[in-house]
């Protein structure tokens, strides 16, 4: 917000002073088009910038055949609003409606509208989306330090969790408040929201690999939640939960690596051969226990292949993303 607030002062001030330099009348409103070209992304006030140009062009063709038409009148100016406001929801650049109100406003005041008039309308707006436009793509905030952070935070929490899981599959009397999948989903969308303002930033560039990186976690703490529940299904202690346990535990290291490795998956391939050689469980209590560990064998492969689709998508670099 501070930022934003400090390019806004720039660009209105500069703005204005280049209008007062080319001799315009009413420069002061250069200043007021330049606050509304200010936006937090440089793809986003390209787009805006855009809209609002064409907007403000397109208002002060309708405004110069109105009073032309029906002269200089105050209902004149409601009907021009009216027809204006709609015209541009339909072309979905409503966000124009300020800009092409105050140009309207300027032609009503001076009851005329003459070449050098609207000459000067279209100079004012050039030069203050034109000054908002080079003070966006000039100055963005740096967010790599901000996403790293965020995303060390994501592993330490996706780490405590699956330390939590298998604790309980160790000892299913443990006790567990939750407070890390809280913070996880708060530092996972958190993470969603700086990469995409990153994307945003880069003109040139589709979705990054920050973004992807992001959405992988938030899928997999779907997955995450999934496991949650069948574990709270396990409530007998069982030597395949030990097992399992072990999985989780280094899982939990795992995906701390900046490679996708591949060992987790190992593992649980063994761990498989391992179930269907055991015998047939004894009573309906370790018939659901076993059931849940299995589900939740199932659904631990579904986490791990969220990373490996990623790694898909990106055969040609080698990836920072891990299970």
């Amino acid at each position: 917000m501070l930022v934003r607030v400090v390019k806004s002062s720039v660009a209105a001030a500069a703005a204005i002073e280049g209008s007062l330099l080319l001799g315009l009348s009413n420069a002061y409103t250069a200043g007021l088009f330049a606050i509304l070209g200010i936006d937090s992304t440089k793809k986003r006030s390209v787009r805006s910038i855009v809209s609002r140009f064409i907007a403000s062009v397109l208002g002060l063709l309708v405004a110069t055949a109105a009073f032309y038409l029906l002269g200089y009148h105050i209902w004149v100016i409601g009907i021009y609003i009216f027809v204006q406001y709609l015209a541009l929801y339909k072309m979905k650049m409503q966000d124009g409606i300020v800009m092409s109100s105050v140009i309207m406003l300027h032609l009503y005041a001076a009851k005329e509208t003459t070449l050098p008039l609207i000459g000067n309308e279209v100079l004012l707006l050039a030069m203050g989306l034109g000054v908002a436009a080079v003070i966006n793509l000039i100055y963005t905030p740096r967010s790599e330090q901000q996403m790293m952070r965020t995303k060390e935070a994501v592993e330490a929490n996706f780490s405590a969790i699956l330390k939590e899981i298998a604790g309980h599959l160790r000892n299913v009397e443990r006790v567990w408040g939750g407070e890390e999948l809280l913070a996880a989903m708060e530092k996972v969308e958190e993470g969603v929201k700086l990469a995409t303002e990153a994307d945003e930033n880069a003109l040139f560039q589709n979705k990054g690999e920050w973004h992807t990186y992001f959405e992988m976690r938030r899928q997999q703490l779907y997955s995450i939640q999934r496991m949650l529940d069948l574990v709270s299904q396990v409530y007998q202690n069982l030597p395949h939960g030990e097992a399992v346990a072990e999985l989780f535990e280094a899982l939990a290291e795992d995906l701390k690596n900046p490679y996708y490795t591949g060992r987790i998956d190992e593992e649980l391939a063994k761990l498989d051969a391992d179930f269907k050689r055991m015998p047939l469980p004894e009573n309906r209590r370790e018939f659901e226990v076993r059931s849940a560990l299995l589900q939740l064998n199932l659904e631990l492969k579904t986490f791990l292949s969220i990373a490996r689709q990623l790694k898909k998508k990106r055969p040609a670099v080698k990836e920072r993303a891990q299970a």
